[in-house]
């Protein structure tokens, strides 16, 4: 039996086993390879994406978890007005270097934003907790977040 569920805006329905987790779904069944695998088991962040507004680990997070809900996927991003400030911040900040983990990042910090529209150091801490960036971007990411916070202002 299909799942289905809004991806993007866009109403989606995938045949696929109902246990099959978020992130292969994206990657596998539809295409989206924004999304990324790292560790498989919601410690690092890579596979972060929204189910309505919230963030959420897509490695663990089954399919069915989305039977008529809304996905939003880092491919999005640009398209929201808060998904747009944080990009547009992460390039100013040149947060990225290696850049695997910044798709997982910029929606955390998104989800972050839609909810705090002014986070303190603290508050960006514990939203993005959970995120790991090998390279050590942490201090541009909260910058980078704070300027984001600012734009929208």
């Amino acid at each position: 039996m299909p799942v289905e569920f809004t991806l993007n805006g866009k109403p989606t329905s995938v045949d696929v086993d109902p246990s099959t987790p978020i992130l292969w779904t994206l990657r596998d069944t539809l295409g989206l390879q924004g999304t990324k695998f790292g560790c498989g088991m919601a410690m690092c962040g890579a596979c972060t994406v929204h189910l309505n507004g919230q963030a959420i680990r897509s490695c663990i997070t089954p399919i069915s978890a989305a039977e008529g809900q809304k996905i939003s996927t880092i491919e999005a991003q640009a398209n929201d007005k808060v998904g747009k400030a944080v990009e547009d911040a992460w390039v100013r900040h040149d947060v990225a270097q290696c850049g695997y983990c910044q798709s997982g990042q910029i929606m955390s910090a998104t989800a972050l934003l839609k909810g705090n529209k002014a986070p303190s150091d603290a508050d960006i801490d514990a939203a993005m907790t959970g995120n790991i960036c090998r390279c050590g971007t942490y201090a541009r990411i909260r910058a980078a977040i704070h300027d984001a916070a600012k734009a929208l202002a």
